[in-house]
């Protein structure tokens, strides 16, 4: 039996994202990039139900959405796990976490790792952060520590703040930790 072929070469910082379409949320409403074209800033954040990292983090997200929204910035939370391997991860299952967090961002499920595989996503969470015309400017961790008392750096806040002053992105890449896509 052939393993499915990772994509271990990622777009690079500057590039245009790759395109995507049609993905179920656990809103029962499809996703595709052109349904935020109306946001300045578009944050992709592969997770998943199981990773202790990602369960760490799902407050953090949920506070950078609620305090970046004014500045037209929006994350969608993509879950790229094999359900079949992984049953935390199923359609199903996704719509409990969204309901026991109450998500303020759209959690999608990339289904055949299609998205997770044209971004090089390598672990959940794993964070590509696209600027108004959708050309990656930040991919990396959301910010260095797993626990959020040691956080001393919030890698991906820096990021939206400098894009939304106009400035460059003072560290365009970080080594995303986490829990490995279950591909």
């Amino acid at each position: 039996m052939e393993l499915p072929k990772v994509r271990r070469e990622t777009f690079t910082i500057g590039v245009g994202a790759p395109d995507f379409g049609n993905l179920l949320g656990v809103d029962g409403e499809r996703y595709s990039l052109s349904s935020f074209q109306d946001k300045r800033l578009l944050v992709l954040l592969f997770i998943s139900n199981g990773c202790p990292t990602v369960k760490a983090c799902q407050d953090r997200m949920i506070r950078i959405q609620k305090d970046y929204s004014e500045k037209r910035v929006q994350l969608l939370a993509l879950n790229s796990n094999n359900s079949y391997l992984s049953p935390a991860d199923t359609y199903a299952e996704m719509v409990l976490r969204n309901q026991e967090k109450s998500f303020n961002f759209p959690y999608v499920k990339d289904e055949d790792r299609t998205v997770a595989r044209a971004y090089g996503a390598l672990c959940t969470p794993h964070v590509f952060l696209l600027d108004e015309e959708r050309k990656l400017r930040y991919r990396g961790r959301i910010d260095d520590s797993r626990n959020p008392e040691r956080v001393t750096v919030n890698d991906l806040r820096n990021a939206i703040e400098d894009l939304t002053a106009n400035r460059p992105v003072r560290a365009s890449e970080t080594t995303p930790f986490g829990c490995s896509i279950v591909w």
